[in-house]
């Protein structure tokens, strides 16, 4: 992988990455979870970059939400990723990123938007993981610019805020359950959280986490469907609490609701120290991913209807379906926008 900063900005950021099999599902299509990391990459690298380039404590950038992020194009073993961050917006205490995916083919130089998401970054203190520094301040095209970034900013303030008073535990399972119900493709992955997985804080990367939840929400599309599936969308991925190395953290995915095409998969990540059991299991991340059904020529095909069992499932495919639409609306106005 190469990096590239703009010249005379630590603003500015471009990742460069060739995608290899190991990248890919069996069809060819790279898995979301390695975009969802490469983005990560470039986020942390620009905001850490950009908050040691003023005087006192050296600091390391940690993600603590990323907003709905598209994905537009499906990206091929063999095509080039070019992923390129832009620092937004910064308040006292956080950086906002923007990150843009461009796939490129090499053997036609053909370019295509594969995806485009924004991160919320806090640096952290290298010598007390538990202070926020001051973020310096950037310089903005305009005064609407700035206006419109700190609107942003107040919004998903407002909405991790929401999202941590909404958890919910997670139940397992009936057994034996029914083909295309709630609990027969609910899924789970367990994972020791090692020195690979970690920053310079022992905390573990964000990347490395939204890869985990990708994998898992796959897992469940792919029980439900039985056909190939591809990463459709993310909303907005809200980091609760740190998890720090030598945590065992388990990474489950549910269905919330199906649309005929598409799929809402919650998933939910809960971590525990493995050597201090007295602290308890806690809440790490949450978000919702959503997927789709392919065909052999990279179609859509039809999505099975997904079968309620009580007042619970009901309640979350009635909030699945209010974000569907919302989704839909917002996808309509954009794309009048641009006409």
């Amino acid at each position: 992988m190469s990096v590239t900063r703009a010249p005379g900005t630590a603003s500015s950021l471009q990742l460069c990455r060739i995608m290899r099999p190991d990248d890919a599902n069996i069809v060819g299509n790279v898995h979301g979870g390695i975009i969802l990391k490469m983005i990560e990459e470039a986020g942390c690298i620009v905001s850490t970059r950009h908050c040691n380039t003023q005087n006192g404590d050296r600091c390391l950038a940690a993600l603590v939400r990323v907003e709905k992020t598209e994905f537009l194009y499906p990206v091929f073993i063999g095509e080039v990723a070019h992923v390129t961050a832009d620092i937004t917006y910064t308040s006292k205490h956080s950086l906002e990123v923007q990150v843009k995916v461009m796939a490129e083919n090499i053997l036609t130089g053909a370019k295509k938007l594969a995806n485009k998401a924004a991160l919320w970054y806090v640096p952290c203190s290298l010598q007390n993981v538990d202070k926020i520094t001051e973020v310096p301040p950037i310089k903005y095209a305009s005064e609407e610019k700035e206006e419109e970034g700190r609107k942003r900013y107040e919004a998903q303030k407002m909405e991790r805020l929401e999202t941590k008073a909404k958890i919910e535990e997670v139940v397992p399972p009936p057994p034996s359950p029914e083909q295309h119900t709630v609990g027969f493709s609910q899924s789970s992955l367990i994972h020791l959280v090692g020195p690979s997985d970690c920053t310079l804080h022992d905390y573990v990367h964000g990347g490395v986490t939204m890869k985990l939840m990708d994998e898992v929400a796959g897992i469940v599309a792919a029980r439900h469907c039985n056909t190939n599936i591809v990463t459709a969308s993310v909303d907005a991925i809200n980091f609760h609490r740190k998890i720090k190395k030598g945590c065992v953290v388990t990474v489950t995915g549910r269905l919330t609701f199906v649309s005929n095409k598409s799929m809402e998969i919650e998933v939910l990540v809960d971590a525990s120290s493995l050597v201090q059991e007295d602290k308890g299991k806690y809440r790490a991340v949450s978000a919702f991913f959503t997927f789709i059904s392919l065909d052999k020529e990279n179609k859509p095909l039809p999505v099975p209807p997904l079968k309620i069992d009580g007042e619970e499932e009901q309640r979350r495919f009635e909030e699945g379906k209010a974000r569907y639409l919302q989704s839909k609306a917002k996808r309509l106005a954009d794309k009048d926008r641009q006409q």
